[in-house]
């Protein structure tokens, strides 16, 4: 009896044990999915969606061939789905840190700076390695990369390289112990994560972000479009907005005059700003009121 009553109690473990795994998985699966769910949000907050999926109504999310113009020619958007021979299958997350961190490619190559590095390096590896698990998470889709369309004088890596000595300074960002926890995620959204400044700064004739003039427009914005100045400046800026206004616009796209925003804004409004938390689009309210 007592043989037969340690079985049973064994067997009653056993089960236990295999309906807690198929109620909750296992710790290790369950920080994957976790891992995975706030990659996700953090590839929103970074706006990949919007620039890396093609402007066709079957575009595959994710897959490339988006055309960016600019001032120094056109440059297609590659495909970051984990497909080996087209996308980013093979990288190990020390290529996709250094992609971001420092703009080279896993052949050691420089990025061209129309991928946003000089704003990404400031971003938290933690935080990166979380995108590149929910990038990972996704479907491969085989589509290859189409050559950016530059004029011969953009078209060298060397020259990219030689870009970046003079105008790209690597670091992350560092919180300002002056201000409050909700400035400074808002900064770090703002200044990093979210790149704002790539469209709302202006640059020099050779294209670097002229820092000095922080989000006070841009004319020669993405799709030949002028980038509004988004400083505390009350008359040509937002100065006059409230946090909730700016909140309300983050998330529909509303204006205080209850009017819509319309062009590139508007696909960063709906791929981007509003897959936000409330909290996080007041912290960027709460950074932006302070940008003079």
């Amino acid at each position: 009896m007592t043989g037969s009553g340690s079985t049973l109690t064994s067997l009653l473990s056993v089960s236990s044990l295999a309906a807690a795994w198929l109620l909750f998985g296992t710790p290790a699966l369950q920080a994957d999915e976790e891992l995975v769910e706030r990659g996700k949000y953090l590839i929103h907050a970074g706006g990949c969606v919007t620039c890396h999926t093609a402007e066709e109504d079957d575009a595959v999310p994710f897959a490339g061939g988006r055309a960016m113009e600019s001032p120094f020619g056109t440059f297609y958007v590659p495909n970051i789905t984990p497909d080996r021979q087209t996308g980013i299958g093979d990288w190990s997350d020390e290529a996709f840190v250094r992609a971001f961190w420092d703009g080279v490619n896993p052949s050691d190559e420089d990025y061209f700076p129309a991928f946003p590095f000089t704003s990404y390096t400031g971003v938290a590896r933690d935080d990166l390695l979380a995108m590149k698990a929910y990038l990972f998470s996704l479907e491969p889709v085989a589509k290859a990369n189409r050559e950016h369309d530059l004029p011969f004088m953009m078209s060298s890596r060397r020259g990219a390289g030689a870009w970046k000595s003079r105008y790209f300074r690597a670091g992350r960002f560092e919180p300002d112990p002056g201000q409050s926890d909700e400035w400074n995620r808002g900064a770090y959204l703002v200044r990093h994560l979210g790149h704002c400044g790539e469209c709302h700064t202006p640059r020099s004739r050779l294209g670097a972000i002229r820092d000095t003039h922080e989000l006070r427009g841009n004319p020669d914005g993405p799709g030949d479009e002028k980038a509004p100045n988004i400083t505390s400046d009350p008359d040509d800026g937002i100065g006059r907005w409230t946090l909730k206004d700016i909140e309300y616009f983050l998330d529909i796209g509303m204006l205080p005059d209850g009017d819509f925003t319309g062009g590139t804004m508007s696909a960063v409004i709906e791929d981007n700003t509003s897959q936000l938390t409330s909290e996080d689009r007041l912290a960027i309210a709460t950074y932006l009121k302070t940008v003079e």
